[in-house]
């Protein structure tokens, strides 16, 4: 099996031009919010760069995260699973399963040490030996471990990968933990939401696909180029807090006209993320615009604030 094709191999194996490949290159650089000037080394790359294996990996979670990254459009999901990388070994996605699959996977580990990328999806429970979730007999903490031993680098995937999710919240009793708490020799990505929006895990492996490299992260690991700005800041609602006109309840007048919903607990000035940019289903809409306050799905511990109805500040004077 060949497993290290680049982007271009793949192009010309499904006999694509290279006006196409040209075109598709300025198409992901917008995807990847690069400048025009960085075309030519983009194309460069992706002449040159092995597409990235990936083993995703599935703990004590909801499967959500997957079922989002599905419905991505801008890439579509589809074109990043089957161009720009190749994913071996996924419980939901993989054709196979069982031992066979099982093996597949342990045949990558040996087969690309240091050059395989893990997708980490869930909570890592740590009580009564991980039994809480338990994937061919192995705890997934024991799992994780052995798969991430080899591995280049780690994308921890949603709420529950990123800070621990609802698993974590009080009282916790399957002691579950992020990854960063349980994998600390390795390069980690987190991509926090419930879920996180598709195009952000999108974006970041086709980022590693074309450049070998994580994208830029912030102090909490999270990538710039799309935890760089409160959902408040790019708000369709802003003008309505600037001007003080705010929702009181859900069927008054201001709820009706598209007010500000800060008073009724919405999280979006302290809530990284790009909803309000990117939005959701292909950019149709996001909580805020359909009239539902933020409360701050990829913030750490939200599970753990409530209420959720209750304003992150006050606002007299």
């Amino acid at each position: 099996m060949v497993y290290r094709q680049t982007l271009w191999d793949e192009f010309r194996n499904r006999n694509l031009s290279r006006r196409q490949f040209l075109k598709a290159c300025c198409v992901l650089s917008g995807i990847l919010g690069l400048s025009p000037a960085a075309v030519p080394e983009l194309t460069a790359f992706a002449e040159k760069q092995p597409l990235p294996s990936i083993i995703w990996l599935h703990g004590h979670e909801c499967t959500g995260c997957s079922e989002a990254f599905l419905r991505s459009e801008k890439p579509l999901a589809v074109d990043v699973l089957l161009t720009a990388v190749s994913l071996e070994y996924d419980a939901l996605l993989s054709a196979a399963s069982g031992r066979s699959l099982e093996y597949h996977r342990k045949k990558i580990e040996q087969d690309l040490p240091g050059e395989y990328l893990v997708v980490a999806e869930g909570a890592v429970p740590l009580a009564e030996e991980g039994c809480a979730c338990v994937i061919g007999g192995i705890p997934y903490v024991q799992l994780l471990k052995t798969v991430v031993k080899d591995a280049a680098a780690v994308i921890a995937i949603g709420t529950c990968a990123s800070w621990g999710g609802i698993q974590a919240a009080r009282p916790n009793p399957t002691q579950s933990v992020p990854i960063h708490q349980v994998v600390t020799d390795k390069p980690i990505i987190k991509i926090p939401g419930c879920p996180p929006i598709p195009e952000i895990l999108a974006g970041v492996i086709t980022h590693y696909a074309l450049f070998g490299q994580l994208p830029t992260v912030d102090r909490q690991g999270r990538p710039t180029r799309f935890f760089g700005n409160t959902i408040h800041d790019t708000c369709c609602r802003k003008p309505f807090f600037e001007a003080g006109q705010f929702v009181e309840t859900y069927d008054d007048a201001g709820a009706k006209a598209g007010w500000c919903l800060f008073k009724m607990g919405c999280r979006g000035p302290e809530a990284f993320n790009s909803c309000a940019g990117m939005r959701w289903w292909q950019g149709l809409s996001y909580p805020v615009q359909a009239g539902s306050p933020c409360f701050g799905c990829a913030m750490e511990g939200v599970w753990d604030s409530d209420p959720f109805t209750k304003p992150v500040a006050d606002l007299e004077g």
